[in-house]
């Protein structure tokens, strides 16, 4: 059983998946330790972490923590749904900061007749001084387009979404390997339910700091796209991939005029990062058109 605020019967349940990253793990927990009233469920699903959780426990003492062997955050989020009960569901991750009305506005959310699963706003924050890196630049403007997500592009990423367990049940449990959070919500409004937008249940998420992270970050999610859409056919990916320097000219202008950047070095060091990561993302997704690793 999640932890609950008290024995009184849950009504919403906040699922954080986690792995190595205790840090920014306890940093939300101290955020939400404020925030937990009666109703309130909240377990976090550790994929077997090697670094100890005790810094976790400290920032909200009492905290249920449970152990997912099977790696994979779609799993952890599966089995956080498995150890709650109540009727709401909340998705957080690890390393995101809830405002302080968090969970009120999750509440608030849950109880909105116009639909049945809610993205709330990401905004993006820096954890290092200024002036910001590259990858830091690119992701302050490009990281988390949430609205564009659940308007444009029919999703909304789990970083910061809220369903009923009816909703999730129907849909059926998020899929590892594949991008969960496009491939869960395709099938939920597929199935008739309603995406809208929760913009005043907010989080904060810490921008990429490096190259390495920023790749990394982009690694993985070039290989959930290939898996959910590419493999379907190759010569589409590949048509996909070759498009990708053009599509450096046709982002360039939101990343110059951006009021996210603050002087010229900061958009000049986006734009690189930008054009590099385009570059990049190009070769990765050839060699996966040609049936290689990446």
């Amino acid at each position: 059983m999640a932890m609950t605020a008290t024995a009184i019967p849950p009504d919403l349940a906040v699922i954080i998946p986690h792995y190595n990253d205790v840090a920014r793990l306890a940093r939300c927990l101290a955020a939400l330790r404020a925030q937990l009233t009666p109703g309130t469920e909240l377990v976090v699903v550790d994929n077997g972490s090697t670094e100890s959780l005790d810094p976790a426990r400290a920032a909200l003492p009492g905290v249920h923590i449970v152990t997912e062997p099977a790696k994979g955050a779609a799993l952890a989020r599966n089995r956080g749904v498995a150890e709650t009960t109540a009727p709401t569901l909340v998705f957080l991750d690890s390393d995101c900061l809830p405002a302080a009305d968090w969970l009120a506005m999750a509440r608030a959310t849950a109880a909105r007749s116009d639909g049945d699963l809610f993205g709330g706003r990401i905004d993006v924050f820096d954890e290092t001084p200024a002036p910001r890196s590259g990858a830091e630049a690119f992701e302050a403007v490009f990281a988390f387009d949430w609205q564009g997500y659940v308007e444009k592009k029919g999703f909304t990423v789990t970083a910061n979404l809220v369903t009923r367990r009816d909703v999730f049940a129907a849909t059926g449990p998020f899929i590892n390997g594949v991008s969960e959070d496009l491939d869960w919500c395709q099938r939920a409004t597929a199935r008739g339910f309603r995406l809208r937008t929760a913009p005043d249940l907010r989080v904060g998420h810490p921008s990429r700091s490096d190259w390495p992270a920023l790749r990394k970050k982009w690694l993985r999610m070039t290989h959930e796209a290939y898996e959910l859409n590419g493999a379907r056919s190759r010569p589409a990916w590949a048509l996909k991939a070759l498009a990708m320097p053009l599509s450096i000219l046709a982002h360039l202008p939101k990343l110059l005029v951006s009021p996210r950047l603050s002087g010229a070095g900061e958009r000049f060091r986006g734009a690189a990062v930008l054009a590099r990561l385009r570059l990049q993302r190009m070769v990765w997704m050839l060699r996966q058109a040609l049936g290689r690793e990446i």
